[in-house]
């Protein structure tokens, strides 16, 4: 690459080469934003997924999940609000959004498959997902973080909260 300038077409080649399609490094960051590392890390292999599996009741289930979210959608949010932007303008990325909504849902079914396993719970399963897919979104923790001034702990506090109230019977 030239000291000043702009590359030159060449080399802009070799570098959109390196760094693949638009979807492509969409799925990398948001990946890399989940898993906190600069690799992906499959889902059961995440420590707080582990966490969740070894503990033994359901009050510890959501706080550890709570927390985890905290920290995974501070890093989420900003990434995703980009893809959900270009997303109407780039099919590709629309795609990834929705693979990544899809995705987010069957993990939930799972956390509350594995909460289920712990606790009787207050609502059927199916709808426990969904409250738990819509709570834990990105999207809320910017609306509430970002744009309401709220602290990342009383977004955690509010998820554990809700989710203990909505969900697990008395």
């Amino acid at each position: 690459m030239p000291l000043c300038g702009r590359p030159r077409p060449a080399q802009l080649g070799l570098y959109g080469a390196a760094v693949g399609r638009k979807s492509e490094l969409a799925r990398l960051l948001v990946e890399t934003a989940i898993s906190g590392v600069s690799q992906a890390v499959p889902a059961e292999e995440r420590d707080y997924v582990q966490a969740i599996r070894a503990a033994s009741d359901a009050d510890a289930k959501i706080a550890i999940y709570a927390a985890a979210m905290r920290d995974i959608a501070g890093r989420l949010a900003p990434v995703l609000s980009i893809i959900q932007q270009a997303a109407p303008a780039e099919p590709d990325l629309a795609a990834v959004w929705h693979q990544i909504a899809e995705r987010r849902a069957a993990n939930m079914r799972l956390f509350v498959a594995d909460l289920a396993a712990a606790a009787p719970l207050r609502v059927h399963p199916d709808a426990a997902a969904d409250i738990i897919w819509a709570t834990n979104a990105p999207e809320l923790y910017q609306l509430l973080v970002s744009q309401r001034g709220w602290s990342p702990g009383r977004y955690e506090h509010f998820l554990v909260d809700t989710w203990t109230r909505l969900l697990l019977a008395d």
